[in-house]
This record gives C-alpha cells, structure tokens and sequence, in this order.
C-alpha cells in the first residue's frame, strides 16, 4: 500500500473523562489531571424531536464528535463526505431486540429495527447535519479504527476534498456484555483534508507495518485504549496533544497494524 497522506483539521472527542477535544488535549498534554468519569453523552439537539426521542447511545455519541470535528475545522457539516466506523453499532437496542426474540411477544417495532442496522448513526448524521455529501459505514470488530482512517484518508486522497472520520463505539448490557465487554461510550472525530489551511493541526501519514502498536504510558489510559476499539487511536491525539513529529504505531489486524508519521504544529 502507498503512504496516505492528509491534514488534520479538526477533531472531536468524548469518551469516559473526556468531555471534549479541548479538556482531552489538556489532559494527554499531560496538564491537567486524567479523572475516570462516565461518559455524558449529551442530548442530540440537532435532530428533530421524534427522531431525537428514538436515537440511542451510538447515535447521540456520533453526532456530538462529528459537529465538534466540523466545527473546529470551520466548515459547514451538510457539505462534508463522511466515515462512520464502528466496531459493533447500537448495544443497547441489541440487546432490547434479543430481550423480545426470547420472549413470547415477538413484535419488534419499526423503531427498534432501524436502529439495530449498522449505518443507523448515519442516517440520523444527514438528518441533524442535513448533509448531502456521500457516506460510508465500516464495521470491522477490533480493527474499526484502522478501518476507518484508512477509508477516509483514501477519499481524501482520490477525491482531493476534506472527509470528516467519526469513529465511535458503545457498550452492550449483560449479558451481551460478557461476550462483548466493551466498557464504555467512546468516540473520535477527525476533519481530513488534502491541503494545509489555517485550522490544520497536523498532517498524518499512514502506511502498513508488522511492527507492534503504541502503548499510552499512563496506565488507566492504556487500558481504556486497550478496551475499546475506537480508543485505538489515542497514541494520535497524544501526538497531535504535544504538537509531537513522531512515528507511532496503531492497532490495526492482528498481523498488520498502521505506521503512522505526525508533524503536529498546533
């Protein structure tokens, strides 16, 4: 595979002890205190009141990084391609629809069906959003992260326009939870772009390697990164948090992982 290349132009973030991009940036930048806190996930305000009233967790959590990311990237959410990533998708109705199959009323509501399907968050982006521009859905178990950067830094490259990545999981209850323990809602959002702007942050490139992933040092850290799928791509927003030029590793398949280079500036 070439080396993909593109420039961070913004980025969202909220998972448990992250509130934002801004907190979150202080704390991997190693000034202010990490505090393990659940994650808030808050209202989607953006969507109309029925759709708003039917959304889940997967959902409210997407649509709070994509806006973050759009936002501090200044550009107009409605006009950006998107990559919705996730390991899994909507846990709680899972388990809700599994909860119904084995009992003796089996009517599962229309509601309930549209968002148990994998793209349910993106469909309800270009609701909130009222965006136009093409999206893609990718599931790909442990390695969605690596998934999704991938594709989006692919369209950045192919179309030579600015992707947004919204990358995002959350958590099943028991007993789904045992097969499945992802501990909590986490999600990262990050605005692509093929050229250097004012808002940049940092350019990435990405290529293929063998070598092993990037550890956090901090250990509560390490092990959220280690627990959740989306969190793999922590040892980035560390780099980025620093203003760091490095190389850094990222989780990616269990025999390929992703060499990623970062000149972070800002």
């Amino acid at each position: 595979m070439n080396t993909l290349t593109a420039y961070i132009d913004g980025i969202g973030l909220l998972g448990p002890g992250f509130k934002d991009w801004p907190s979150g940036r202080a704390i991997l930048a190693g000034q202010a205190a990490y505090l393990h806190q659940p994650t808030v996930l808050p209202p989607a305000a953006a969507l109309p009141p029925a759709e708003r009233r039917r959304c889940g967790p997967i959902v409210k959590l997407s649509l709070a990084v994509g806006f973050e990311a759009a936002a501090a990237a200044g550009l107009d959410s409605a006009g950006l391609p998107t990559v919705f990533s996730a390991s899994s998708g909507d846990g709680d109705n899972c388990h809700q629809i599994c909860q119904m199959l084995a009992s003796d009323d089996r009517q599962i509501s229309p509601t309930r069906f549209h968002n148990s399907v994998h793209n349910a968050a993106a469909g309800y982006w270009a609701i909130a959003a009222k965006a136009m521009a093409p999206s893609s859905v990718l599931g790909a178990h442990d390695a969605s992260f690596g998934a999704g950067l991938l594709e989006a830094l692919s369209q950045v490259m192919v179309d030579h326009a600015s992707t947004l990545l919204i990358a995002c999981d959350s958590t099943y209850p028991e007993p789904l939870h045992r097969a499945r323990p992802v501990p909590a809602e986490f999600g990262i959002g990050l605005v692509l772009a093929p050229q250097r702007c004012a808002n940049s942050l940092a350019r990435i490139r990405v290529a293929l390697t063998s070598a092993s992933a990037e550890q956090m040092a901090d250990r509560v850290l390490e092990n959220l990164r280690a627990a959740i799928p989306a969190a793999r791509g922590l040892p980035l927003l560390h780099a980025i948090a620093n203003r760091a030029s490095t190389r850094l590793v990222i989780d990616y398949l269990d025999s390929t992982r992703l060499a990623v280079e970062i000149d972070s500036w800002a």
